[in-house]
């Protein structure tokens, strides 16, 4: 079809196969080689075999001997505590059901499904009038007046 239209690739710096035939596309820019090969050539000419973003070799420096050890620092003992988070409960603790993300977490700490969310479908232990009374006392203090004196 570029035949019948006078268009040939090569006159006009479009696409040409990488020199080293890797199936890659090459430029001009690039001696006519895939940017890949470019770099691995161009790497090869310089004398540094090493590409530019090479690992850091992970190498552990050598062990001190036991007198520097024991004279550069002392001994200490170290307690590691490791927390453990509760599972995430992920069925309604009445029926079992799978509830993933639509679960209820109620006061008494346990997940419910949408109908054993409500404390009396599920037996509830939590005490909401204690709680509810408690939240009213600190909202309301009680305030007494001073007694007057009696002239």
């Amino acid at each position: 079809m570029a035949e019948e239209h006078g268009f040939d690739q090569a006159s006009d710096g479009g696409h040409r196969l990488c020199v080293n035939n890797c199936g890659f596309f090459g430029s001009s820019a690039t001696q006519n080689m895939c940017s890949k090969c470019y770099r691995d050539v161009s790497l090869h000419k310089s004398g540094d075999s090493s590409p530019l973003f090479s690992p850091v070799p992970l190498t552990a420096p050598p062990p001190p001997s036991a007198a520097e050890a024991a004279a550069a620092q002392p001994i200490t003992a170290a307690v590691v505590v490791e927390v453990v988070a509760p599972p995430t409960a992920s069925r309604c603790c009445t029926c079992r059901k799978k509830v993933g993300l639509t679960g209820f977490r109620c006061r008494c700490g346990t997940t419910f499904c949408g109908t054993h969310r409500y404390p009396e479908n599920h037996g509830c232990t939590f005490d909401f009038k204690a709680v509810g009374k408690e939240a009213i006392a600190k909202a309301n203090p009680l305030i007494k007046a001073d007694k007057l004196n009696r002239i």
